[in-house]
């Protein structure tokens, strides 16, 4: 028996610098970036919370305009004094109530989702401080 049949023979190549470098730039393109999606979720939720708060005041301030401008409609061109002026009257108070409004549900909302913005603003900043080294 031959010694040279005994032996196991293999061939290693691994890629060069440059087939490396390409290998790892292709790759990156199909990772998935958790930093820019923590990132997105983060201001849809500051988003949210913002747009609840302007959406409800708006609705309550625009209906307040319309009863005032038709209390004020009534009064001018109807000649109904008093129908306008209590119909005016009751388009004044939503209009006033618009801020309160929207106060009270911006602070809702930031009870409701603080918890959570907070959480992913410090996971931003912590992987931000650590360099981008503390991956969870």
């Amino acid at each position: 028996m031959n010694g040279n049949q005994d032996k196991f023979q293999y061939t290693y190549s691994a890629p060069s610098e440059r087939e490396r470098a390409e290998i790892e730039r292709i790759r990156a393109e199909y990772r998935p970036d958790e930093r820019a999606e923590k990132y997105a979720r983060l201001r849809r939720l500051n988003a949210r919370v913002r747009r609840a708060a302007t959406g409800t005041a708006s609705a309550l301030g625009i209906a307040g305009c319309l009863l005032f401008g038709g209390g004020m409609s009534l009064t001018l061109v109807g000649g109904n004094w008093v129908g306008g002026i209590i119909l005016s009257a009751c388009g004044i108070l939503p209009m006033v109530l618009a801020i309160p409004v929207y106060n009270l549900v911006l602070r809702r909302c930031k009870e409701k989702y603080g918890p959570e913005i907070l959480r992913l603003s410090d996971e931003l900043l912590r992987t931000e401080e650590d360099g981008g080294q503390n991956k969870r």
